[in-house]
């Protein structure tokens, strides 16, 4: 049997996500961000899922996606009935989970060529008194 790796096409291919950082090709981030296989937003002002409006789903909305994977921290977190409503009303699926099995479940989705946009709440570095 012979065993071939295959990567990829992306651009950015998320490696993997817990409650305060994620690994973004071979970069760390600690910052809440929105990630496509072409496309990756950094810095997205989100902190809180419990706190999300509409409105914050604009950077994933413009990238035009079929499903969007929120990775809600280290824990999974549901956003409010407006958020959910925000993309059932144009037709997007919306799945909730805690940002390690977001991660997992966006890896796969998008090596099946689906049209998928994820975003990750981070509780950002280390204070030092954690």
């Amino acid at each position: 049997m012979q065993l071939n790796l295959e990567t990829p096409d992306f651009d950015y291919f998320l490696r993997g996500a817990d409650g305060r950082t994620a690994l973004v090709n071979e970069r760390r981030l600690t910052r809440s961000f929105v990630i496509a296989p072409d496309a990756l937003v950094e810095d997205w002002p989100v902190a809180d899922i419990a706190a999300l409006r509409a409105e914050d789903l604009d950077a994933l909305l413009a990238l035009s996606p079929e499903l969007v994977v929120l990775g809600s921290g280290r824990t999974q977190v549901f956003p409010p009935a407006e958020v959910v409503a925000a993309c059932l009303t144009r037709g997007i699926g919306l799945e909730t989970m805690a940002n390690d099995a977001a991660a997992r479940t966006y890896h796969v989705l998008a090596g099946e060529g689906r049209r998928v946009v994820a975003a990750f709440v981070l509780a950002g570095a280390p204070t030092g008194d954690e």
